[in-house]
């Protein structure tokens, strides 16, 4: 039931995420990769779109 829920927590995040940044391309090992660390997402998502580290991170905080 947990894993269930963890699972769905984390395609809605996935899903968010790729809508936010719709001009970049995320590929499954990427983002699999970066699943559970904030760190890891923020700088996936700054090498893609060269937008700021801190801008990610407030981003990604509001949709968690």
């Amino acid at each position: 039931m947990a894993t269930q829920r963890m699972n769905d927590s984390w395609r809605r995040v996935k899903t968010q995420i790729e809508s936010i940044w719709s001009e970049a391309e995320f590929g499954d090992k990427e983002m699999k990769k970066a699943r559970g660390d904030m760190r890891k997402m923020v700088n996936l998502i700054h090498e893609k779109t060269g937008e700021s580290r801190t801008e990610i991170f407030q981003k990604i905080s509001a949709i968690i």
